[in-house]
């Protein structure tokens, strides 16, 4: 009897350790976990910055005089042609020079014709001279009287000809002057902005002045992402490589395309963030839609590694490691990692996991470390 009760106080004491140890275990901790998989991966680098839509050929064009503007001959959203008339200053006064020096010019071709029809003339008379001298018909006097006065038609004519030359440069002078009041187009493209109506006065930029241009011309046949990277990864970067376009404008899409150029030198407009600037091409810009200035990112293909093993890059812990759930005995364990090829979505895994294991990806959590109690969310 005595013994039975010794039994029940052991038996009691033991059940009451088992209920406080159950209720004072440590709670497994819900884990998000993502299956080691073989996959495609690339190797990317991408803008530090957001980078901008730009037109191959943009004009921000004023008149290089100023005055009042007496006829805009096209609207915004006009598709124009190289050397269309845009616009056009008042400059009456100045068609009249062109008008008086093409007067001058004609004059001066008729007073040249008139002086070289004199000279020759004279010339055949010097030339009758000289015969009759050389025959004893006429005084030596007359023949060299008739000799000079042909010398003399003679530098007329050339006088009278080299007028002409520069009765049309007075000509060419006065034209320059009236191009400077006639905005043309330097290629074909679109009237993106005009600043500026009938009747209203312009003036050009002074030096090293930057003002608002009358007219804004775009060639939107051909348009290029300007980019900034980070100059640690520009080495890596070459003309012609591969690259994936997204625009803030189509977020749901991605476009196809190239890195056209890298620039050979280093901005330090930040100086703790050097950058160099890259220009690549959507490969279909049709299809893109783009228009100048709209924002883009630009994601350069340095390298791609197919059927490879990968998990996401958020798993990897600092110092190369990776923490697996072990299902079956409930715990997290940490294992070394050797890496290959990576970018912001997966990194791909040369040795320390198997295709079919979970890591866990919320490595963030309190109490997420190696051996502690875990279980999948």
């Amino acid at each position: 009897m005595k013994t039975l009760k010794i039994w029940l106080v052991v038996i009691g004491i033991a059940g009451t350790a088992a209920v406080a140890w159950y209720l004072n275990r440590a709670q497994p901790i819900p884990v998000a976990v993502a299956e080691v998989q073989r996959g495609r991966i690339e190797s990317t680098v991408a803008n530090t910055r957001a980078g901008t839509v730009n037109a191959c050929r943009r004009a921000r064009m004023s008149p290089s005089a100023g005055g009042q503007i007496a006829e805009l001959r096209v609207k915004e959203g006009n598709q124009v042609s190289s050397d269309q008339v845009l616009v056009e200053l008042w400059n009456k006064d100045i068609r009249a020079k062109v008008t008086l020096a093409q007067r001058e010019t004609e004059a001066a071709r008729a007073r040249a014709e008139q002086a070289c029809v004199t000279a020759e003339v004279a010339q055949h008379e010097a030339e009758r001279m000289t015969k009759l001298g050389r025959q004893g018909l006429t005084s030596e006097d007359q023949t060299e009287r008739a000799v000079g006065e042909a010398k003399s038609k003679l530098a007329a004519c050339q006088a009278a000809r080299n007028a002409i030359l520069v009765a049309d440069a007075q000509k060419s002078v006065a034209e320059a002057e009236l191009e400077r009041t006639i905005l043309r187009a330097p290629f074909d493209g679109t009237i993106a902005e005009i600043n500026g109506e009938l009747g209203e006065f312009v003036t050009p930029s002074p030096i090293g002045v930057a003002t608002v241009p009358t007219v804004d011309l775009i060639d939107n046949r051909c348009l290029y992402i300007s980019a900034p990277i980070d100059e640690v990864d520009a080495p890596s970067v070459r003309a012609g490589m591969r690259a994936r376009i997204t625009l803030d404008a189509f977020p749901d899409n991605s476009f196809d395309g190239s890195v056209r150029r890298v620039a050979p030198y280093v901005l330090d407009l930040e100086k703790q963030a050097r950058t160099v600037e890259i220009e690549a091409e959507i490969g279909q810009p049709a299809e893109a839609n783009l228009l100048p200035g709209y924002s883009a990112d630009v994601e350069v293909i340095i390298n791609v590694a197919e059927n490879v093993l990968r998990v996401p890059t958020q798993a990897l812990l600092e110092d190369k490691k990776v923490l697996v759930l072990d299902e079956s005995a409930g715990t997290l364990v940490a294992r070394d990692v050797e890496t290959g090829l990576r970018n912001w979505e997966y990194t791909q895994i040369l040795t320390g996991v198997q295709a079919g294991e979970f890591v866990v990806t919320s490595i963030d959590r309190e109490g997420v470390v190696d051996g502690a109690s875990a279980e999948r969310e």
